[in-house]
């Protein structure tokens, strides 16, 4: 039985140099960050991760992320859909702006958003009064998340949006079904892998965030202090098993929640006839 041809030749040669590469740049300093972190045994990890301020760092990072993501889904797909779907005045402008976060210095970004959210700030001032408080609070870290966070969802969206072709809808639509049961049936559907995508995408970017929180943050112990900020802390104070402690729990469960968010999308691409591989 003959070999299946390839398009591409040399796969074993290009495979080896795939996981040589991945190897040297992301699994090698993993794994000395897990070994470094054993080094104090069980007892010590146990005595690290029991700290309630540490607890605490952890719970107020993968939060604030979960909700930033989850707010980015739903106005990166609003954002994705005006862009894809309709020609208004300045729509060049406003695609670029989509991907300012990307160039922006996060540490930029951070003092912008307290600028303006602070009891003084252009918003800010207006927001108090009413009792809102942003700066300073876990509201102005979702705030932060949610600025850096927008892109990965909207580039993610965007270019399945555009592969969606508007013959299904006017057919759906000539055998009876309205606006909403078009959405719901026949969009959101296609659309489901990629948004989960970007939710992902901008979880992950979230929980290791640290550059445009800790301005907004305030950093206090017990109440906006993130778990990025702890692992900095330690390791100004030599303390790296703790450091790399702390960082392998949030390697642990970003992983777990991803591998999971990475499940959920392959069954959704089959469901849709779309195929992950």
């Amino acid at each position: 039985m003959s070999q299946r041809s390839r398009v591409l030749p040399g796969f074993g040669l290009s495979l080896g140099f795939t996981l040589a590469y991945l190897s040297l740049i992301v699994l090698i300093p993993l794994s000395a960050v897990f070994i470094k972190s054993l080094g104090v045994g069980w007892d010590g990890l146990w005595e690290i991760l029991s700290s309630e301020r540490i607890l605490k760092s952890l719970q107020l990072s993968f939060t604030t992320a979960m909700i930033a993501a989850l707010i980015n889904v739903v106005f990166g797909l609003l954002l994705a859909w005006c862009l894809v779907r309709y020609s208004f005045p300045g729509k060049r402008i406003v695609d670029a702006l989509v991907d300012l976060p990307f160039a922006l210095p996060t540490a930029v970004a951070g003092i912008a958003l307290t600028s303006l959210y602070a009891s003084t700030g252009w918003v800010g001032q207006y927001l108090e009064p009413l009792g809102i408080k942003v700066a300073y609070t876990p509201i102005g870290i979702t705030l932060a998340l949610v600025f850096i966070g927008l892109p990965f969802v909207v580039r993610t969206v965007q270019p399945v949006l555009s592969d969606i072709e508007t013959e299904l809808e006017e057919a759906a639509s000539a055998l009876g079904a309205n606006r909403f049961q078009i959405i719901t049936k026949i969009i959101l559907p296609i659309l489901f892998p990629a948004l989960l995508t970007g939710f992902a995408l901008a979880f992950a970017r979230g929980v290791g965030e640290y550059g445009s929180v800790i301005f907004i943050a305030g950093n206090q112990p017990f109440k906006t202090e993130i778990a990025p900020l702890m692992i900095i802390s330690r390791l100004e104070e030599y303390d790296y098993e703790a450091a790399t402690t702390i960082a392998v729990v949030m390697l642990v469960i970003s992983f777990v929640i991803l591998f999971a968010i990475n499940l959920l999308q392959a069954w959704a691409s089959r469901r849709t006839g779309r195929t992950v591989k």
